[in-house]
């Protein structure tokens, strides 16, 4: 039987955290790294502004995205702008009218209701054209976004840990130390050095941190480094209660304790639907209340949003598969009039079922570049990790009226007419890869340890406990027991799609639960053979005791 010491030591070498330091910040329930937020290029200058705008009475708008980390990151803007003046108000696009970003109308609708700074969060980095027209109109703007800015960047002041260093303001500046930072996680950076300029008190910095946690792990950034720190510190406050809205929408959809896990597969859905089905303001609004009527009735609207959400998804997922060739390298479905609100996410699903990148396109109503008749397609990416689609897409930039995105995800607005040349241009990129790597598509699993049936214990699933938060950039670990006997299998669900088992090797066995592939594997299950199994190990707590189950991905036997 091995340590469970030797096991989390081979765990965290493999990951790189090698000396004490490193190994005592990474497995701390308090973790202290983090970093000054005026290193950000333009900090200092966007924190004046805002201190001498409010001061002088202007009304100010946030400007956000209308997805969990916009919901979120214009939530924590509005902790900080809050403490400055009442005379503010939140802007959140419309993705069927206005689509993801700055855009003109909405420009011309925030003067009219009286703005005089507008304040983005989690967008507008590389609106060159939106922020010179807003300039133009004699708005104020500060930019805060964590998008990548390649051959532009908009005017003025903008707040972005990817910013190049030819684009720096500030001579001398360095990039900043933490680049992956979500839009939420710039937002938070920001009302920091609001915090420290303008002496607030620090519970304006304690009030937001839920909201980070939410947003950093709905963006799927990498959770190392700065972004652990502040994840680590949110889950603990959204724990804690003391934002009623998140709790009831928590308790509504039967999550007992707030983890990365739930808050990826959860709360982040609900947060999304409201921009997918209908508007993100009903999400925005029901963080921002502490209303019980309007929570009540926010949270209602985020459950129905999210039901509807997953009907319509799965039968657009069904059309799109049986569109998809299967000898794609990079797949392109002009799909037609699939509902916007759905089409990340279906990409996303057909980049899991294939192992390709997918893009997604779909009419758009907007005016092209050639006025009125023009016809124009809306896209939306997702891409394995193998392939950066945003350097795929940037390479034919030229094709695009808007385009925005990072490596795993885009998205565009294009003249129909380009859609032949973009899937040339893709392929033509993605053909170039294989030949410089001919198993770029080859589905592998990082395995960090191999046990044994008896090292499977409550003690090591306790202690991988504080490896967490897990989620992109920090996996839960994955383990492999080599050939053992499966043992007492039952299945479980109502078609026996799940099921139990023991995988035992001598005297000792580990329990194993199988999920949705209990049938496929039906043979391997009850064949009496020797398997190599797959998987993560999982505490859990049942009545007040401990317990410890094998999460099973995978089994192969033994031959």
């Amino acid at each position: 039987m091995r340590r469970t010491e030797d096991i989390l030591d081979e765990i965290l070498n493999k990951r790189g955290i090698i000396t004490a330091a490193d190994r005592e910040e990474y497995l701390s329930p308090k973790p202290e790294r983090t970093y000054d937020p005026f290193l950000l290029d333009g900090m200092k200058a966007g924190v004046d502004l805002l201190i001498s705008a409010a001061g002088e009475g202007d009304r100010i708008c946030i400007y956000g995205d209308y997805d969990a980390d916009g919901v979120t990151a214009s939530t924590v803007m509005a902790c900080g702008v809050s403490r400055l003046t009442d005379n503010w108000f939140f802007y959140i696009p419309s993705r069927f009218e206005e689509g993801y970003g700055l855009n003109v109308n909405a420009i011309d609708k925030i003067i009219e209701r009286g703005a005089d700074l507008v304040i983005t969060v989690d967008c507008g980095c590389v609106s060159v054209n939106e922020v010179r027209y807003a300039l133009d109109k004699g708005l104020k703007v500060i930019i805060t976004d964590h998008h990548n800015i390649e051959d532009c960047i908009a005017e003025g002041i903008v707040i972005d840990p990817k910013k190049p260093e030819c684009f720096m303001s500030e001579a001398g500046k360095e990039p900043y130390p933490c680049r992956d930072l979500a839009g939420c996680g710039v937002a938070f950076k920001f009302i920091q050095a609001l915090q420290r300029a303008a002496d607030l008190p620090k519970s304006v910095l304690s009030e937001a941190l839920d909201m980070v946690a939410v947003g950093t792990i709905g963006d799927i950034v990498p959770l190392r480094d700065e972004n652990r720190t502040l994840v680590k510190y949110g889950i603990a406050a959204a724990n804690s209660g003391r934002r009623p809205s998140l709790a009831k929408l928590a308790e509504a959809i039967s999550l007992d304790e707030i983890t990365s896990s739930n808050i990826a597969f959860g709360i982040v859905p609900h947060i999304n639907a409201s921009g997918r089905m209908a508007s993100a303001m009903t999400a925005l609004e029901l963080f921002n209340s502490t209303d019980d009527n309007v929570i009540n009735s926010r949270v209602h609207q985020l459950i129905q949003y999210n039901r509807q959400r997953k009907n319509i998804q799965e039968e657009a997922f069904k059309k799109c598969a049986e569109m998809v060739r299967g000898d794609e390298n990079f797949i392109v479905l002009n799909v037609g009039d699939m509902h916007e609100g759905i089409a990340g996410i279906v990409a996303g699903k057909i980049k899991d079922r294939f192992s390709r990148p997918a893009i997604l396109v779909t009419p758009s109503d907007e005016v092209g570049r050639g006025g009125e008749g023009v016809k124009l397609l809306k896209g939306t990416g997702r891409s394995i990790d193998a392939v950066n689609i945003y350097e795929a897409l940037n390479s034919c930039s030229e094709l695009f009226i808007r385009f925005g995105g990072h490596s795993k995800a885009c998205g565009f607005l294009m003249e129909a007419d380009n859609l032949d040349r973009l899937i040339e241009s893709v392929n033509r990129d993605v053909e170039r890869q294989l030949a410089e790597n001919p198993d770029l598509f080859a589905k592998t699993v990082d395995i960090d340890a191999v046990i044994a049936p008896e090292d499977v214990t409550v003690d090591l699933a306790r202690e991988l406990l504080k490896m967490a938060p897990f989620g992109e950039g920090n996996p839960e670990p994955v383990f492999r027991m080599h050939d053992v006997n499966i043992r007492n299998v039952t299945y479980m669900g109502a078609e026996y799609t799940h099921a139990r088992f023991s995988a035992s090797e001598g005297k000792t066995y580990a329990p194993c639960v199988l999920f949705r592939r209990a049938q496929d594997l039906k043979p391997l299950l009850e064949g009496g053979g020797r398997a190599d199994i797959t998987g993560t190990v999982s505490h859990q707590v049942w009545r007040g005791q401990e317990r410890v189950q094998f999460i099973v991905e995978d089994i192969d036997a033994v031959n």
